[in-house]
């Protein structure tokens, strides 16, 4: 018996659609639509074939579940391939190991009850473990070259979004504390007066790193270097994790800072700090994705959002999405995948 209640083909249209509002501005009319186009044909197949096999007896949670990831990866996969610098004819096939990848393990992972939590790590795992292997494969057939491979692994679209969406909230943030600091001040001078204060505190840290910075070296530079020192007391795997986050350019400028016998001579204590901080505030911190940690987020998006401008986001939606907002509103967590649910809250959290 299909699966009652997953409607694939529904949800692989609104999977598109989505992507459609979420594709990086800067792609032209011919890589957003590849972008849009593989990942409503991936989330099809693997919805269809999903409802269509009795034998797995998935309820529709389960699938959406796992037709969710393969929509979220053929996202983040595509805008990667087109970022690498690898030519078109060549992004399907690999776009084609990923999404089987992601499905047989996905479904492996259903059939012998794996954690979600450990199992989303074991679905990155394979995705980065395939995309590098055709990679790989390109670079010993002579179709791209070594600073192609490197530019092509060291994309990362789902950071890059994960990042921006932190600065967002930490802006969103600071603007509304700043708004309220405002409205609790009822005398007008005394509004001019910390208007004042706080533009010449900000004024006096501008000119504190302005004048710490040595002469000829960009902002930057100091912060690649300043990271340097920081990679240079950490063990060898971490330094690799870490560099492999940044571009290719960067990545090496890095690891020359760390080879400098006399770094910290270019660097004085109040120019470390300025720049550990400055690092330490654009660095994402992932939230825990518990059933409390989201119906907290939720209900922090109802406290600064009327709850109409929140149906408005989600009113295309389907009605587990709705009745999970709906029910967040009054505290409460409703029957939604744990995975989807932290997916709905971040898009709520930045379309609302």
């Amino acid at each position: 018996m299909p699966i009652e209640g997953f409607d694939y083909k529904a949800f692989a249209q609104n999977m598109s659609e989505q992507a459609a509002q979420l594709v990086p501005a800067e792609l032209n009319d011919f890589q957003k639509g590849y972008v849009v186009k593989t990942l409503g044909n991936f989330t099809l197949l693997a919805g269809e074939a999903l409802y269509n096999d009795e034998s797995l007896q998935m309820n529709a949670g389960q699938a959406v579940f796992i037709t969710q990831i393969i929509a979220e990866w053929s996202f983040h996969k595509s805008i990667d391939l087109i970022h690498s610098g690898i030519l078109p004819e060549y992004w399907d096939s690999i776009m084609q190991k990923i999404a089987f990848t992601i499905f047989e393990i996905a479904k492996q992972g259903f059939l012998k009850k794996i954690p979600q939590e450990q199992l989303l790590q074991a679905i990155e795992h394979h995705v980065v473990k395939v995309y590098n292997k055709c990679i790989d494969e390109l670079q010993e057939k002579g179709i791209i070259d070594e600073a192609t491979k490197n530019n092509a692994e060291n994309q990362s679209n789902i950071d890059q979004m994960v990042k921006q969406a932190q600065a967002e909230q930490a802006r969103q943030q600071q603007e509304q504390q700043e708004q309220q600091e405002e409205k609790t001040v009822n005398n007008e001078s005394d509004r001019r007066k910390r208007i004042e204060e706080r533009a010449a505190r900000r004024q006096s840290r501008r000119d504190r790193a302005s004048a710490s910075v040595p002469q000829g070296i960009s902002n930057k530079d100091l912060k690649l270097m300043t990271l340097a020192l920081v990679l240079k007391v950490l063990s060898q795997d971490k330094v690799t994790t870490i560099l492999n986050k940044f571009d290719s350019n960067d990545s090496l400028r890095i690891s020359q800072y760390m080879d400098m016998a006399d770094l910290e001579s270019h660097l004085d204590g109040d120019l470390i700090n300025n720049c550990l901080k400055e690092i330490k505030d654009v660095i994402p911190t992932k939230r825990k994705l518990t059933k409390e940690n989201l119906v907290k987020a939720l209900i922090d998006v109802y406290s600064n959002n009327s709850r109409e401008s929140v149906e408005k986001v989600i009113k295309s939606e389907r009605p587990l999405v709705k009745r999970f907002a709906s029910k967040a509103y009054d505290g409460e967590y409703s029957e939604l995948p744990l995975r989807v649910a932290g997916i709905v809250t971040e898009y709520i959290e930045e379309n609302v």
